[in-house]
Order: C-alpha cells, then structure tokens, then sequence
C-alpha cells in the first residue's frame, strides 16, 4: 500500500516510548521544546480492540475508551502528523485490526519488541518476541500489507552482534519504514534452554552498545534510530548528535532524559525545571490528564527534589485541584475548570436544541429510568415487553440505541407494533437504555413491567414451574434433553439475564 503520510525518521529527535509517562501532555510538551517525532506509551493490542473511538468535543482529542468507561489513549490534532502509535503484541491479525482501529489519527504504528518487563514478555510480546523470528515477519508482514501508514519496530540488542544483525536483516525484508535499537542486551529465552537458565537483561546502568547499534546502522538500508543513551551520554541537547555519530544511526530516540526534563529538546538549552513542570501541568489540565499519571510524571522530574517541601506536597495530593496548588496554581486550576465547564454547558445546550428539532413527533416519550432493585432477580421491562408481543402475536421488539459523544450517555428507541417508543432520560449503557425504552412502552399500554410492588410475578412463576417439571423429569429417569424450539425460546426469554446461553 502507498504511505500517504510525511512523516520521515531520518536526522530526527524523538520521544521514545514509556510506560506511563508518553500520554498525551508529556508527548505535546516535547514537540513544543522541539522534538520531532513522538511515541506513545505501549498499549496492549487486546486492551485497545475493547475500546471505542469518541471525539470528545469539550476537550477536542479522538478518544479511545475501554468499556468501563477508562480513557486508554487519547490524541489530538496538533499530534496527528507525528505520533506514533506503539502497540503490544504477539498475533498478526490482532495487530492489524488495532492498526486499523487508530491509523486514522496517528502518523504510524510500532510495534514493541524490547520491552524486558514480564507484564509484556509473558504474553509473548515485547522483548519475547526476539526469540521468535518467524512471528516477527508475521506481524510486520501483515501490518505493511494491511495499513497506509509506515510501520516501525523497537527492538533490543541480541547476545552476539551477528545474530541481532541477521535478524535485523530479516525484519527489513519486511517492509518497515524504520527500526529503533535499544542498545542492550535482551532478556533472550531459547527453546530448549529456558528451563536451565535466564540470561538477564541488562538495566540502565549498563553501558549501552554503540558498537552494536553503528554494526546495524551499517548493514541495513532503513533509517535506525538509536535508543539507550541517557545513562552514557545524553545530558543536554548538544549530546543528542554526539550519541547519533557514535552510533552511525539516522535518528536519535530519547527517554529517561526526556522524562527528567523534556526541555532536553530545546536547541537553547533546559528551561528551568520550575517552567517545566508548571506547563505540563498546563497541558494536564487542558486534557483532563489523570491526576495519579500526572503526579507519576512530576515525580520523575523532581527526583531528588522530592524531599524539600514541595516534593512532599505533591506526594501527598489526592487530585488534580491538589497538585496544582502544590505548585503554586490554584488561580489557573479554576480559570481552566471554569472555561471548560462553560463550555460544556454550551455544548449540551446546543445538543439539546439539536435533539429537540429533529426529534420525531411520532416517538411516545416519558421521563423514566430502570432501576434493577425495583424488580425481581432476573426479571426485567424487556423481558415483560416481548412476552407481551407474543401473546397479542406482534413481531418481537425492536432497539435502536445511540451514544452521544459528549457524555458517552446513551438512548434507545424500541419499536412495538409500529409505535416507537423512548425515554427522555439518557443512561450510562445500552443495556439501561434498553430497559428504559421497554418500561416506556410497557407503561402506555398498561402491561404490567414485573415491579415487585405489582404482586404476584407470573414470569418468576414461569421459571419455576420449568425448573420444577425438569426436576420431576430427573428423579424419574426421564431423557434430559429438551426439543430444539424449546430450547430456542428459553435462550430467547433469558436473553437480558447476566447468565451464559446455553
């Protein structure tokens, strides 16, 4: 497929991947101090395919959002042409459906086979990936082929300088539009030797191999970008291009140093530290960052700092609102709440105006929500609605629901004999939605909905003559196995239970 994308790694300074510290204000910090290219934090391929992509209009970011409603990677505008997307994983094809998830709103994927962490090596991912060469052009293979945007990898050094170039070699055949080396050694597992003996990883206070990276460098046609230098040699911006000639690599990809002071990237030198934090903090609060994550990030700065007054105060901060003060930014903390609680306001009303004028005058509506403690264990509105359609022989009810993307709150239409019906109340999940929109239904045609204060449930009684003719049928020997339709309506009438059909 054509790359339709500008982005290039050769002569660029980048924010390499960390854990924890590449969200988004860290990673729109170092683009202002003049980084070129930046990483985001790995993100596991099997976490990312339970999201869905929301635009957040109130902080305008493209919003990947995990079922229980957490934020797990959020980007923005001002990013989209240089962040990178770094990926963990050990399948292709769940590779690929991530990479398409997201190749919208990044300027490239990558994938992580460095990572020595066991919460990465132990689903076959991130450094494990290196004793599995023919994995590794599975998935780069698939990428290339599957996605417009360049693919990359991050990998560690192998035991011996040969073996790390073949396989090097190897992964260039591939496609990819760069590599970035970590110049030490991997925690490297073979086969038959696992059992017998673990070569530990070298840490960062290992010397990092610049012979190795320079070896790669000259052996590939690609652009590598070496990572690993901060210990050895990247102290201040002017080191940054003596750690690229000493490793003969294109680009050079920064982290701990970076994490220390992202000003490492100014070409004029550090900021103060005090400057620094106090516009992370600005971009915190701009993008709603997670006041644990932010507090993290503050830590790594202050370092050995963190004993003096202030340092304790942001240890002990519970919020955001808390750690702002402990830097002297109270006033700001409340001008910024103020301005996007105004704006969020103005965005609802505009919504509800929205709502209002394309609202179809035919959709009967009641101000209701379901509240499950009102009803009998596993009975609910829905459940009540179709037993209903059946005795009076209309189709089954049908849902339509929508999410609103400011809120991510959501509202269901159901249809029942041609009459729609809805709450004007929106619900945290479909499923409540749902059972809102049936309690609608249930309440203009009078049926009852299964409250426990209606009296007698005749569905409950249902259920329990079932259960009582099956166990009947047991003690007398009888054959278990009930007709097939039986069984059809049984999974069709439990299916708003929290059980497994069967």
């Amino acid at each position: 497929m054509t790359v339709n994308t500008p982005l290039c790694y050769r002569g660029k300074k980048i924010l390499a991947p960390m854990v924890r510290v590449g969200t988004l204000p860290m990673r729109l910090l170092a683009l202002d101090y003049g980084a070129d290219i930046v990483y985001c934090e790995e993100l596991i391929d099997i976490k990312m395919l339970q999201c869905k992509r929301v635009i957040n209009e109130v902080l305008e970011t493209v919003d990947f959002v995990a079922p229980n409603e957490r934020v797990v990677f959020r980007t923005c505008e001002r990013e989209r042409e240089r962040v990178v997307f770094q990926m963990g994983s050990a399948d292709a094809e769940r590779a690929l459906a991530v990479a398409k998830l997201v190749e919208s709103d990044v300027a490239a994927i990558d994938i992580n086979m460095g990572c020595p962490k066991e919460y990465s090596t132990k689903g076959g991912m991130g450094a494990a990936l290196l004793s599995d060469p023919d994995k590794i052009e599975s998935i780069l293979t698939t990428l290339v082929k599957g996605i417009c945007k360049p693919v990359t990898c991050k990998i560690r050094i192998l035991p011996s300088v040969e073996d790390t170039v073949s396989l090097v070699k190897r992964i260039e055949k591939t496609g990819i539009a760069a590599i970035a080396v970590h110049g030490r050694k991997s925690l490297v597992l073979s086969f038959f030797f696992c059992l017998l003996e673990r070569k530990k990883e070298e840490r960062p206070q290992h010397p990092v191999h610049c012979d190795v990276i320079k070896a790669i460098s000259e052996s590939v046609s690609i652009p590598v970008i070496a990572n690993g230098g901060s210990h050895d040699f990247i102290k201040e911006y002017a080191d940054i291009e003596t750690f690229q000639k000493a490793t003969a690599a294109s680009s050079v990809m920064i982290a701990r140093a970076a994490m220390w002071n992202p000003s490492v990237f100014r070409k004029e030198g550090f900021f103060p530290l005090k400057d620094v934090m106090q516009d992370y903090i600005k971009y915190v609060l701009r993008y709603d960052n997670h006041y644990t994550n932010t507090k993290y990030c503050l830590c790594q700065m202050l370092r050995e700092q963190l004993e003096t007054t202030q340092g304790k105060k942001l240890h002990a901060a519970q919020s955001t609102q808390e750690i702002c003060e402990a830097f002297e930014m109270g006033d700001f903390y409340e001008e910024t709440t103020a301005i996007f609680e105004a704006k969020k306001t103005s965005l609802e009303t505009k919504m509800q105006d929205e709502d209002d004028q394309m609202e179809d005058p035919d959709v009967i509506k009641m101000a209701v929500k379901f509240d499950k403690r009102e009803y009998p264990p596993q009975i609910t509105p829905k459940m009540y609605l179709l037993e209903w359609c059946r005795k009076e022989k209309h189709p089954q009810p049908v849902y339509e629901t929508v999410q609103r993307p400011l809120d991510r709150l959501f509202c269901s239409v159901v249809t029942v004999a041609e009459q729609k019906y809805r709450s004007t109340l929106w619900d945290k999940s479909k499923k409540l939605a749902e059972q809102a929109a049936a309690i609608v239904c249930l309440r203009t045609l009078g049926v009852p909905e299964g409250k426990l204060c209606e009296g007698e449930n005749h569905l409950m009684n249902k259920r329990k003559r079932g259960d009582q003719e099956r166990l009947i049928s047991r003690d007398h020997g009888e054959d278990l196995a009930e007709p097939s339709h039986k069984k059809a309506n049984f999974i069709e009438e439990t299916s708003d239970m929290n059980v497994p059909k069967m």
